[in-house]
């Protein structure tokens, strides 16, 4: 998979399928988007790669304390995707910088309960008032919507 930047500055590939697709409504991605929620993706850190142009970091603390860097265009603005210190095995790719979004359907929707009214879930995707303490559960739903990308041991 390919995508990048609103402007074209920055580019990426992704060499293994994504790990899972859950839309976020916390007040936080919020105001961070500029939209009703985020679109996140988690994928494989070792399959992401930058191909074209040098995204700038902002680093912060998430709403849980975690150390974050939300990696951006310097360019457009555009967010592309954040990684934790916690996490070193995974990035969140914003979901919506992908070129060919129209395969996108989120297995689930955290924080609910600061979502915007008018927000309705996708079909069959679970619903979290916050988000789950473990998301094991919702990688074994993605990898079961998608069994030609995951091996069915």
């Amino acid at each position: 998979m390919t995508g990048g930047c609103s402007c074209g500055a920055i580019r990426y590939e992704i060499a293994s399928f994504p790990l899972l697709l859950y839309t976020c409504n916390c007040t936080n991605c919020q105001r961070i988007s500029g939209s009703a929620f985020a679109l996140n993706m988690p994928v494989a850190t070792k399959g992401f790669r930058i191909v074209k142009g040098e995204p700038k970091g902002w680093h912060h603390k998430s709403p849980s304390g975690a150390d974050v860097t939300s990696w951006f265009c310097g360019e457009c603005g555009a967010r592309i995707y954040g990684e934790r210190k916690s996490r070193p095995e995974s990035i969140n790719l914003r979901a919506g910088t992908l070129d060919d979004t129209t395969w996108l359907v989120p297995v689930a929707h955290m924080f609910l309960r600061s979502a915007q009214p008018w927000v309705l879930p996708a079909a069959n995707a679970e619903c979290h008032e916050i988000g789950p303490d473990d998301y094991r559960p919702l990688a074994e739903k993605w990898r079961a919507m998608w069994p030609e990308f995951f091996r069915q041991d």
